[in-house]
């Protein structure tokens, strides 16, 4: 399944009933440039990004610091995240939140 938006793409790897209730999403997100996830908090779950491609900016509880392929982010449960496109290629990762 794929959602898309004027932002990014999220298409998701498993489905639902695959991910059998103990993970809410695996999914490959794509933010296009100058685009962004906004700043959010999770409770109850945590977050993870795995970056692929692109360049961008990623907000760990406010802090801002850039973030290029092969980094892994986490967002605790409590804490919030957001990231941003910052070159003229898209951004893209992997997303797991569980």
């Amino acid at each position: 399944m794929v959602n898309q938006n004027e932002n990014r793409r999220i298409e998701h790897l498993l489905t639902g009933e695959q991910l059998a209730g103990k993970v809410r999403m695996f999914a490959k997100v794509t933010v296009f440039p100058g685009r962004e996830i906004a700043y959010h908090e999770h409770h109850g779950e945590a977050e993870a990004y795995h970056i692929l491609s692109g360049a961008g900016e990623y907000s760990d509880n406010g802090n801002i610091r850039p973030v290029a392929p092969g980094e892994t982010t986490f967002c605790a449960d409590g804490s919030g995240h957001g990231i941003r496109c910052v070159g003229t290629d898209p951004l893209v990762f992997i997303a797991l939140i569980i």
